[in-house]
């Protein structure tokens, strides 16, 4: 098993494409070719990090954080992140960051924290535009059902709990062959006229290569008639947050007594408890008062994430309980997560989870 391998399934299942413009997934160091002899999993990649990798014989790192976030001008030892990469090259060790990409994911960061507050189908709290396109193909009838099959295989005509979702439209299509064409029906210099149906499906971007690849393999015709048009439609599967429904409302005080023990938390910074039930939840793993403002607009009764500074909290205008839970804290099973999905797809090499707490915020 290559690095390349490991790669090629983490980026169909979290495409690059669902990453932030200033984030940097993918392989921060290493080379694909070479052969897979362990992976440790972590959430952030620091000295002792390192360390534990060759302890284990470990040859690729897969993080949460990304070690590198900008251009470096100098490999010295003034900073973890250049002794970390500076290690990894000494020891032949890859880094690869899973970062927003999961984030922004349905079944990422935000779905393990659901799942373990007890929210078993959230949804996205602030879905992404500039996702979707809608792509239109002009198809003889009788050859209709093939072209559905191929692209519905490849995930067109997905909409939120629907598949092999289209729209089509009966016409006649005309075209006339020139001396170079290799026609499927008609002949060359000669105008032919053809039933046809016009299909429409919405498509990912993110799938939209493999749908066409499957479209021109499937399509009769030597030279395909389509379109693809961006439009701005919310991808309600990919974003930024989740929100959720209780089985059951609780107290405030008993949802945060709950929230502390399941999540070992030693604090939770909040503001002033509203005397009313927690039944509707939203939340972010890591930095997410950018998205208090949604929370507040979908009636969540509570907010969790990190990363708030003092006045942000004045934000919530009792309106909503924010509670701030710790960075490292929100994304601490990111591990478990990313670790899970390895386990699942590969069983030749040692999944490893890291065994230290990287979590530089300590509490006295």
């Amino acid at each position: 098993m290559q690095i390349r391998d490991i790669i090629n399934f983490i980026e169909n299942k979290f495409p690059l494409e669902l990453q932030e413009s200033y984030d940097n997934c993918g392989l921060t160091y290493g080379y694909p070719e070479n052969q897979v002899k362990g992976i440790l999993v972590c959430l952030d990649v620091t000295d002792e990090v390192v360390k534990e990798a060759v302890q284990k014989k470990c040859n690729l790192i897969i993080s949460h954080h990304p070690v590198l976030f900008h251009g470096i001008k100098k490999i010295t030892q003034n900073t973890m992140s250049n002794r970390v990469l500076e290690k990894c090259i000494q020891n032949n060790i890859a880094l690869y960051a899973l970062h927003t990409n999961l984030d922004n994911h349905q079944e990422g960061v935000n779905k393990e924290i659901m799942t373990r507050i007890g929210i078993d189908d959230p949804k996205i709290l602030m879905p992404k535009t500039n996702m979707l396109s809608k792509l239109i193909v002009y198809v003889p009838k009788e050859d209709i059902d093939t072209l559905d099959q191929a692209v519905f295989e490849e995930g067109a005509g997905s909409i939120g709990n629907y598949s092999e979702c289209s729209f089509r439209t009966n016409g006649e299509g005309s075209f006339r062959p020139n001396d170079h064409a290799n026609p499927v029906i008609g002949s060359k210099g000669n105008r032919e006229f053809v039933e046809e149906i016009k299909v429409e499906y919405l498509v990912r971007n993110t799938n939209l290569r493999a749908i066409l690849n499957a479209m021109w393999n499937a399509h009769p015709y030597e030279q395909v008639a389509y379109e693809v048009i961006p439009i701005q439609n919310k991808n309600t599967e990919i974003g930024s947050g989740m929100w959720g429904t209780l089985n059951e409302q609780v107290s405030e005080v008993d949802f945060l007594t709950r929230l502390k023990k399941d999540f070992n938390l030693h604090t939770i910074r909040h503001t002033a408890f509203r005397q009313k039930p927690i039944s509707k939840v939203a939340l972010c793993g890591g930095s997410g008062s950018f998205l208090l403002e949604q929370a507040k607009r979908i009636n969540a009764d509570v907010y969790i994430t990190s990363d708030f500074k003092y006045h942000e909290f004045f934000d919530a205008e009792n309106e909503i309980l924010i509670l701030d839970i710790g960075h490292w804290e929100s994304e601490q099973f990111t591990t478990n997560l990313i670790g899970r999905i390895l386990n699942e797809k590969f069983s030749t090499f040692d999944v490893h989870l890291t065994e230290v707490n990287t979590n530089p915020v300590n509490y006295f």
